[in-house]
């Protein structure tokens, strides 16, 4: 049996939208709507592709200049950075010392007592009251690794110049520059070689700094303003000179973008919308109410034009004396006026702020808190909607974006001014290095190796957060020295230290409180030793 097909009619296709949406869909078009213009919200939406420093150099004066602005004048910038300053630098940010002893063919006895010797002459060093580390003695090294994490917020970039000063009982000094300072002598434009004050080789590597002697508008007369200083990145045997810290994003790009650049706008309305709220709040209280006269525009017309006004004259002073000559019946302490007849009270209705600003707020503010990389919670202080288990899971993620800025700021500034500093004494023997110990300036990164510790993340429930540490540590998951740098900032070894002179000094048949509550705080039910079995395994 023969079976018939229907003949297929060749068919062109439709002129003007139909055809539009294929081009667009894959027929010599895009197979992204991100690549197309079809999309009334990507039409006027046309970036171009520039090169790193393409977008950043041109307008970072202008952003930086907002950015400080705005941490100068709004409370919520200005409460966001000192919060991450806080928890990522803190009052005393400072290395743990491990150096890499299998690298250098040296014992762990020597790492433990080079440990103990180099972090000795660093806390001598480093909060020295007389705060002889800081080139311009005005703060100790943990205040200065502070305001420079500040200007790598603000600004994008962190900048230090690291000096020599043979008058100082320690002549290795740090100065923390202002990142302005940085620029092209002479204000030249930027070329292939010199960008944002910097000297860049055929490899990429900045080599050279331009500092400005002073700033642009420093506010007195001077003219360091014109001139310029040269300076390398490092010696040329390893020391180094200039500490510049910043998020490179691509690669060349040559300086930072501040952290608030993302937010900014969103910021500034925010800002704006909240002084206009205010001032309306303000008026509406200052003007609660007012006396509504009878007269419509007819009889006003009416009495200014009668004798050039004087009617209308008249009866304003005969209402002004009407209230002054009188004080109004008194009730208690509340007082009813008598109006002038045919006057009426008026009340301002108290709709501000709006319903809506506390919500538009609120949503500003999430988006702000993201954009710093913090909860809305710590950057709004407002806890009230927040139970244990979200505020656990938010303090679980702020923390590993904290670690990781701790752990690439740490590396990148204040690791390689540790470097400079250690040369120093080893240098003058105050760190003496066994016979036949490899050569520090060889080995830079093996003998300065540390871990930087600040402030603790705390508690949201301190006994739960202490049974799981102590638990992690039972397990092998973790140590005592972590878990005292994470959960409170302090150093393992001080802790143990003052635990052993504490334990001395227990009145005979006490059992010192980490004696005691060990077994407990893993949960264990059976009684602890007693004192006398606890003091015979010692």
């Amino acid at each position: 049996m023969k079976t018939s097909y229907p003949r297929i009619r060749n068919v062109r296709p439709k002129a003007g939208a139909d055809a539009f949406r294929m081009g667009n869909s894959g027929f010599g078009g895009t197979a992204y709507v991100a690549g197309g213009d079809a999309s009334d919200a990507m039409i006027d939406f046309q970036p171009s592709l520039r090169g790193p420093d393409a977008e950043v150099l041109p307008n970072r004066n202008k952003i930086v200049a907002r950015s400080r602005d705005m941490v100068r004048n709004n409370g919520w910038a200005a409460g966001g950075i000192a919060k991450e300053v806080d928890a990522v630098i803190g009052a005393s940010f400072r290395p743990l010392f491990k150096p890499d002893w299998k690298a250098l063919g040296l014992d762990v006895e020597w790492a433990s007592e080079f440990k103990v010797q180099a972090e000795g002459r660093w806390r001598n060093y480093a909060d020295d009251p007389r705060r002889m580390a800081d080139r311009t003695r005005s703060q100790t090294v943990s205040q200065m690794f502070g305001m420079a994490y500040r200007s790598y917020l603000i600004d994008g970039d962190a900048l230090g110049v690291v000096g020599w000063m043979a008058e100082r009982p320690t002549r290795t000094v740090l100065r923390v520059m202002d990142a302005d300072l940085l620029s092209n002598p002479g204000d030249a434009a930027d070329t292939d070689l010199l960008r944002g004050g910097i000297e860049i080789d055929g490899d990429g590597v900045g080599v050279f700094f331009h500092f400005r002697e002073t700033h642009r508008t420093p506010g007195y007369a001077s003219l360091d303003a014109f001139s310029w200083k040269r300076l390398p990145r490092e010696k040329r045997w390893g020391r180094p000179v200039v500490l510049h810290f910043f998020d490179k994003l691509r690669d060349g790009q040559t300086r930072g973008v501040s952290r608030l650049a993302p937010i900014l706008e969103k910021l500034k309305m925010e800002d704006h919308y909240g002084r206009v709220e205010l001032q309306a709040a303000v008026i509406n209280a200052v003007l609660a109410a007012f006396i509504r006269s009878p007269m419509g525009p007819e009889a006003m017309d009416e009495m200014f034009g009668d004798g050039d006004g004087a009617g209308f004259l008249a009866y304003q002073e005969a209402r002004s004396g009407y209230y002054k000559e009188r004080d109004g019946v008194r009730l208690g302490n509340a007082r009813i006026t008598q109006l002038y007849p045919n006057d009426e009270i008026g009340v301002v209705p108290t709709a501000r702020p709006a319903a809506q600003f506390a919500e538009f707020e609120g949503a500003v503010l999430r988006h702000v808190a993201a954009g710093l990389g913090i909860s809305y919670e710590q950057l709004a202080a407002d806890w009230s909607k927040t139970n244990y288990s979200s505020a656990r899971a938010a303090l679980v993620e702020i923390w590993r974006s904290w670690t990781q800025r701790r752990i690439a700021f740490s590396q990148g500034f204040c690791q390689p001014f540790v470097m400079a500093w250690m040369e120093e004494e080893i240098d003058r023997g105050f760190i003496r290095l066994p016979p036949g110990a490899p050569d520090f300036r060889e080995n830079w990164t093996a003998y300065t190796r540390a871990k930087w510790i600040g402030p603790g993340k705390g508690f949201v429930d301190p006994v739960k957060e202490a049974q799981a540490a102590a638990m992690r540590v039972s397990l092998g998951l973790s140590t005592l020295e972590d878990e005292a740098a994470e959960l409170t900032g302090s150093d393992h070894l001080e802790n143990m230290e003052q635990i052993q002179r504490e334990i001395a000094l227990m009145p005979e048949g006490t059992l010192h409180p980490a004696e005691e509550s060990f077994a407990r705080l893993l949960g264990h039910n059976a009684a602890p030793e007693s004192y006398d079995d606890r003091r015979a395994d010692r």
